[in-house]
C-alpha cells in the first residue's frame, strides 16, 4: 500500500482494495514480495492480414485554400517513419480549386496526394470529410494516420477512429515505430507526471493527432518526385445533418506559435509589474511575450500567451525564461526550441536541466541590465543576434 503512488490500494476488513485512484502503473506487482498480485489482460487476438497495411497517410488541413504548417510537420514525421518502415507518405487533402496545392505539397516528399475537389468540400463539414477519409482508408489500407491537433483535428480524428474501429492517441508529443510497424505514440499523461507510450498491436491503421510547432517540418524538395491523384467525389458522401446557417472567414492573426524569439515569464515574477518588465525585453529582441499557467490563472495574462500542455506548443530560434521552475507541463511546450536561456533565483531549478544556457539571480536585477546591453549595443539585436 506505501508504494503506490497514487494511494490507490485500501484494506477493508482484512480484504485488499483497488479503488478509482488506480492507474495501472504496476508498481504494487513489483514490490509485492510474495507475488500475490498480478494483472490480467484480454486478448483479442491477433488483427487480420497486418502485412497489408503500409504507408504513413496524413490529413493535409486547408483553410480558405491555405495549407496549414502542421501538416508540412506531420509530412517531416511521417517521412521519417516511412523511412524506418520501407514505406512511404500519402497524403489526403479536400477542398475546392486546390490542384496547385496539391502539386505543392509533392515538393515535401510525398508519394501520393489523393484530391477530393467540389465546392460542398470548401470549407470544412465533419460529416462529408469523415466519410472521405474512411473511404480513403478502406481502399487504400494505411498502416498510420496522422492528424494535427487542431480544432478540426481535434473533431475529426475521434469520429474517424470511431468508423475504423481502431485506437487514437491525441497530442503527441513523439512519435517512433518498431520493427514490427507498431507506431510507439508518446504523450503526457496523468497531468504530465508520467510520460504514456501508447500502441495498438491488433487494430488498423494507427492513429494518432499531433500539436503544432512539437515537431520539424519537412524539407523542400527543389523537383518533386510522385503523383497527384484526383478522386471523384461521390455526392452521396456530402450529405450532412448540420447546417451551415453562417459562414465567417478565419482570421489569421499573430500567434505565439509562430514567434522566433519567446520570453516567457513564470511563477517567479511574483508580481504583475514583472511581466511589464519582460514585455520590454521581448520588445528589444523582436519577440514575443509568453506565461506559464499560473499568471494566467492569476489573471495577469491572457490564455492564447499560456505555453504547455494545456496552452501553446512553440517552437522558437531562441526561448528565455525568467522565473520559471521548469515544470513538466510548461517544458512540453517549449523544448523544441533551439536556444533555451534560462534565469531563475534557484540554482537547482529543473528548468536548468533543460538550458542551453543559465544565469542564476533576481531577474528583476537581471533583465534590466540585459535591456541596457541591448539598447547601447550597435546592433539592433544586441546580445540575441540570431545567425
Amino acid at each position: 500500500m506505501e508504494v503506490c503512488p497514487f494511494e490507490g490500494i485500501t484494506m477493508e476488513g482484512g480484504q485488499v482494495e483497488f479503488t478509482d485512484a488506480c492507474r495501472l502503473c504496476r508498481v504494487c506487482i513489483k514490490a509485492c514480495p510474495t507475488g500475490a498480485i498480478w494483472l490480467e489482460q484480454s486478448d483479442a487476438g491477433p488483427i487480420l492480414e497486418r502485412d497489408k497495411y503500409k504507408d504513413v497517410l496524413i490529413f493535409a488541413e486547408q483553410r480558405q485554400g491555405r495549407i496549414q504548417p502542421v501538416t508540412y510537420e506531420l509530412i517531416g514525421k511521417g517521412l521519417e517513419l516511412a523511412r524506418c518502415l520501407g514505406q512511404e507518405v500519402i497524403v489526403f487533402l479536400a477542398g475546392r480549386d486546390l490542384k496547385a496545392q496539391a502539386h505543392e505539397l509533392l515538393l515535401y516528399g510525398v508519394s501520393r496526394v489523393y484530391l477530393y475537389e467540389h465546392k460542398a468540400l470548401e470549407h470544412f463539414r465533419i460529416e462529408p470529410y469523415t466519410s472521405l477519409i474512411v473511404d480513403l482508408v478502406n481502399d487504400t489500407l494505411p498502416n498510420i494516420l496522422l492528424m494535427g491537433a487542431t480544432p478540426v483535428g481535434r473533431s475529426l480524428a475521434p469520429r474517424v477512429a470511431a468508423r475504423l474501429r481502431t485506437g487514437l492517441t491525441a497530442d503527441c508529443t513523439s512519435l517512433s515505430v518498431k520493427e514490427n510497424g507498431d507506431l510507439v505514440q508518446t504523450r503526457p499523461a496523468f497531468g504530465g507526471d508520467v510520460m504514456a507510450q501508447i500502441i495498438t498491436p491488433r487494430h488498423r491503421p494507427q492513429m494518432a493527432t499531433v500539436r503544432h510547432k512539437v515537431m520539424a517540418s519537412a524539407p523542400r524538395l527543389a523537383e518533386p518526385k510522385g503523383e497527384v491523384k484526383e478522386c471523384a467525389v461521390d455526392e452521396s458522401k456530402l450529405k450532412s445533418g448540420i447546417a451551415v446557417l453562417k459562414f465567417e472567414p478565419y482570421q489569421i492573426t499573430t500567434s505565439i506559435s509562430d514567434a522566433e524569439i519567446v520570453v516567457a515569464g513564470g511563477r517567479g515574477v511574483g508580481r504583475p509589474e514583472g511581466l511589464k518588465l519582460l514585455e520590454q525585453l521581448a520588445v528589444e529582441v523582436g519577440g514575443a511575450l509568453g506565461v506559464t499557467r499560473p499568471l494566467v490563472e492569476q489573471g495577469w495574462a491572457d490564455y492564447t500567451m499560456q505555453i504547455g500542455m494545456s496552452g501553446r506548443t512553440i517552437r522558437p530560434r531562441l526561448y528565455i525564461g525568467c522565473g520559471i521552475s521548469g515544470a513538466i507541463q510548461h517544458v512540453a511546450g517549449m523544448r523544441g526550441a533551439e536556444a533555451i536561456f534560462a534565469i531563475n533565483s534557484d540554482p537547482n531549478a529543473p528548468i536548468f536541466d533543460i538550458a542551453h544556457y543559465g544565469l542564476v539571480g533576481d531577474m528583476y536585477e537581471i533583465v534590466p541590465h540585459l535591456i541596457a546591453m541591448i539598447r547601447e549595443g550597435d546592433d539592433p539585436n544586441g546580445v540575441f543576434q540570431l545567425s
